[in-house]
């Protein structure tokens, strides 16, 4: 750090500042000192910082399973906004001992605080986080232990379901996620309002498990449907295969819309009406309200909005 403020004419404190990520360095400075460390081939020394500042520059990840699209998403997001921020990644799967097992285990690797995702959230609340551990919640109920960001699911459900009447249909049948799952509680919420709304009442919800296999073998309970809000693309994959193995054509006989807008929805058969989340962005605020929580901010409560994608699986030509 010193021949870095050296070459770059600046204090060690200016040169620590820009690695901290510190606003108070002007511009042409940070330019400048960036520009020596890179010549230099400066690299901040993580052990050495964590003797001095006591933090690890760490997060952990808890997550019950990465095979799902969703997930696997996630991670990807919070990999990289960890990384913009200069903070390393350590990922921690629940297994059978649980949520406090994985806590401990991130408790052994020094992490300085914890993103915790998804379903794995239901385990979380269950039981009271280690009080030197820092923790953010993904898709949550609100809850004052945490800070809690989270896509706006019951918005997006409400959407995909007007648009579904919107087509002339009588009523829109569900096949939704997970009971345990709050995002699949919140889809389900979002449609049985845009039903109430339009003065429909609502069939019994068909439930699947997120994955495609799950869909297809849900379809089987909407042979009377003409149009369905599927709680997930992976579900809707499975219903798409299965209503066209029963030669229902789509979106003629039945019309489908999913959730997520996986990389992969514009490429089904038909291409898949869906409501995108914006993965990247809610990887971003998770990692954003952890760090300032790190560092001595308050915790929040985020939501990250939604939109629909129109494709030919819900409008007809």
């Amino acid at each position: 750090m010193a021949h870095v403020a050296e070459r770059a004419g600046v204090s060690a404190q200016t040169v620590s500042r820009v690695v901290n990520g510190s606003p108070r360095v002007d511009p042409a400075t940070r330019q400048r000192v960036e520009k020596a460390m890179a010549d230099l081939g400066y690299r901040m020394h993580r052990a050495a910082r964590a003797l001095r500042t006591g933090q690890t520059s760490t997060i952990g990840l808890v997550v019950s399973t990465l095979a799902s699209v969703g997930n696997s998403r996630m991670l990807q997001a919070i990999s990289e906004a960890a990384a913009a921020r200069d903070y390393a990644l350590a990922v921690v799967t629940v297994g059978e001992r649980g949520i406090r097992e994985a806590f401990a285990r991130l408790r052994s690797q020094g992490v300085d605080g914890a993103v915790v995702l998804n379903e794995a959230t239901e385990l979380a609340r269950d039981v009271e986080p280690p009080a030197d551990l820092h923790v953010v919640v993904v898709d949550s109920p609100p809850d004052a232990r945490f800070s809690i960001v989270q896509t706006d699911h019951a918005g997006g459900a409400r959407v995909a379901t007007a648009h579904l009447l919107a087509q002339g249909h009588d009523t829109v049948h569900h096949l939704a996620g997970p009971a345990r799952s709050y995002a699949a509680r919140e889809r389900e919420r979002g449609w049985r309002e845009a039903l109430a709304d339009a003065g429909v009442a609502p069939h019994e919800p068909v439930r699947g498990d997120w994955t495609s296999s799950s869909g297809h073998r849900a379809a089987a309970d909407l042979d009377a449907a003409t149009a369905v809000f599927v709680a997930n693309d992976q579900m809707a994959l499975g219903a798409l295969r299965a209503f066209a193995e029963a030669g229902r054509r789509i979106p003629a006989d039945v019309a489908v819309v999913g959730f997520d807008d996986i990389v992969d929805a514009a490429e089904f058969r038909p291409p898949l009406t869906t409501v995108r989340q914006d993965f990247d962005a809610l990887g971003a605020r998770a990692v954003a309200a952890l760090v300032d929580a790190i560092e001595g901010g308050e915790t929040v409560a985020e939501s990250v909005p939604t939109s629909l994608v129109v494709r030919a699986s819900s409008v007809a030509d």
